[in-house]
């Protein structure tokens, strides 16, 4: 499968082996094309030139945390329609309420299932 049949998907994440389990994941499954950032302020400037057909964002990471970058995202008219799925353990009932009444499609609860995110992400898309 080449580059241009696989969805794009940009992960925001802070801890490394997080990012790593997740990336490994997702592109084993062989339908996405995945690009890592460890943080928001990364994110913001990766998503211009990666344009993602989806991004999975961890909610809490130091300096910018994922809902703070999703508002950063929404205001650009160019980011402002990618979906974004929040990937948190952060997810009380109200918590995820929250992420999706600012915006963000689906929540998937950490710790993730790395036989099943691809599997996942394909579902909520």
């Amino acid at each position: 499968m080449t580059n241009a049949k696989l969805q794009r998907v940009l992960y925001v994440e802070d801890e490394p082996d997080i990012r790593e389990v997740a990336r490994f994941a997702l592109e084993y499954s062989g339908r996405f094309q995945v690009r890592i950032c460890a943080s928001g302020d990364e994110a913001l400037k990766v998503v211009p030139q990666f344009q993602p057909d989806l991004i999975l964002m961890d909610v809490m990471m130091p300096g910018m945390d994922g809902l703070t970058t999703m508002d950063e995202l929404r205001k650009n008219p160019t980011t402002a329609a990618i979906p974004i799925v929040f990937m948190t353990a952060k997810v009380q009932a109200a918590e995820v309420s929250r992420y999706l009444e600012r915006g963000a499609i689906s929540v998937i609860p950490k710790p993730f299932d790395p036989r099943t995110l691809g599997d996942l992400v394909q579902e909520i898309w």
